[in-house]
């Protein structure tokens, strides 16, 4: 796997509804820069308006069939983990670069090591800040938040934005937003973009001045007991109280029938996802609101969310519970995607000349890599870096207080900065990946 010039390919996915592709023109060119040749299978970026034309015209070589690109590449990249059919196609001494989920797919793991095959996930990259380029979990979450509110608003039978018309007032919508990580940002920020009024819940404190300065209204939970910093935890949200989760649903049972559109972001990898809009929750809502779950991959953050489907409650709820979302912006999302890739193999090819070299002493490398050479190397070990930034509770000291929060109307504002114990009972989610 090291020091040997390698030859670069690109598959059309087979997973249905997939209209992602892990190689465009323009990261190929960039790819051939670095001492690559490129290749890529007929058809495999028409989903994403990429058509064969632009491949060939970027000097990509287009090959008739997967076998073709199988023989012929030594670096496979894709999107979606390989299908039980191309594992058993999938030739020996290659070298695999995908979403890979290792953590669910220990038998994938055991066939790609019987093949002698090296294989870097995508998913595993590490959150820390030199590895933020190569972050393609970040750049398809942002996607995601982005498409949910696009799905939503498609399914409401209103404007997102209020107007004053000669036909009378028209009120703006009331967006929910439960998380406020990459997706649930995303989320905000087309929300807010759109006009509509946007509220945010996440256990993070220190976003709330984030989501202020986006326009939104940061919702504080009264509660008397000490909660861990989300910061504490790499990002995702800690564990809290059974009094706590239940204080969070009183409060969220207070919201439900004054907001139009929810969107759930609560999904930390690997886990099933957290429970927070229940049926008597989606009961009180007005008919026409609309759900967009951005869990559904893991049971759902709403009880009536089934995955894949879009249903209708019986007071007359659309509950969205959509996994593919990436895709539905498939030419944007293989753009980002093909240059998380780019940067990846940029720093497993720092001498730019088509050799790879899979240091593991480059803690990214490390643990992208699950595969190396046929021999399991997942799970990696911890990062070096810790993500959580050590003046996340100094700046948290700084947020509003509740009482502040209402008088700005979720536009920003002023206000007395929040006694510890208001700060420990700050309520949300972390966000979606």
């Amino acid at each position: 796997i090291n020091g040997v010039f390698m030859k670069i390919g690109a598959p059309k996915e087979t997973m249905n509804s997939e209209a992602r592709v892990a190689l465009t023109p323009e990261s190929a060119q960039r790819l051939q820069k670095l001492g690559y040749e490129c290749v890529v299978e007929a058809g495999a970026g028409l989903a994403a308006s990429l058509p064969d034309a632009a491949y060939e015209a970027a000097g990509v070589t287009v090959v008739g069939s997967a076998a073709e690109l199988w023989s012929q590449a030594d670096i496979i990249v894709k999107v979606r983990e390989p299908s039980a059919d191309e594992l058993d196609a999938f030739p020996s001494n290659k070298i695999l670069v995908s979403f890979i989920n290792p953590a669910s797919n220990e038998p994938l793991l055991e066939q790609m090591r019987v093949k002698n095959t090296s294989v870097l996930a995508m998913d595993m990259v590490p959150r820390i800040s030199r590895a933020q380029k190569m972050d393609a979990l970040s750049s398809m979450a942002n996607i995601a938040g982005y498409r949910a509110v696009i799905e939503a608003s498609n399914n409401f039978g209103r404007f997102f934005t209020g107007q004053m018309t000669a036909a009378g007032k028209v009120p703006p919508a009331r967006v929910l937003v439960l998380g406020a990580g990459v997706a649930g940002l995303a989320a905000i920020g087309t929300s807010v973009s759109l006009g509509a009024i946007t509220l945010a819940f996440d256990v993070r404190p220190e976003v709330s001045e984030q989501i202020e300065s986006m326009g939104a209204e940061f919702v504080f939970l009264e509660f008397d007991e000490e909660q861990l910093d989300g910061a504490a935890t790499n990002g995702y949200a800690p564990p809290s109280s059974q009094a706590f989760i239940d204080k969070q649903r009183e409060k969220f049972r207070e919201l439900a029938p004054s907001v139009d559109i929810v969107i759930t972001s609560a999904l930390i990898p690997n886990r099933p996802a957290p429970e927070l809009w229940t049926d008597d929750m989606v009961a009180s809502m007005k008919q026409g609101s609309v759900i967009v779950d951005l869990a559904a991959e893991r049971g759902g953050n709403c009880d009536l969310t089934v995955m894949d489907e879009k249903v209708v409650s019986d007071n007359g709820v659309t509950v969205i519970g959509y996994t593919d979302l990436p895709s539905r912006l498939a030419k944007q999302s293989s753009t980002l995607y093909a240059t998380n890739l780019l940067r990846l193999t940029e720093e497993l090819c720092k001498t730019k000349d088509g050799r790879i070299d899979v240091n593991f002493d480059d803690e990214a490398i490390r643990g992208a890599t699950v595969i190396k050479q046929g021999e399991i190397t997942w799970p990696p070990p911890p990062p070096r870096l810790s993500v959580a930034p050590p003046a996340a509770k100094a700046a948290a000291a700084s947020a509003p207080t509740p009482a502040a929060k209402k008088s700005s109307h979720g536009h920003g504002g002023g206000g007395e900065p929040m006694s510890g114990k208001a700060l420990a009972g700050v309520f949300g989610v972390s966000a979606v990946l």
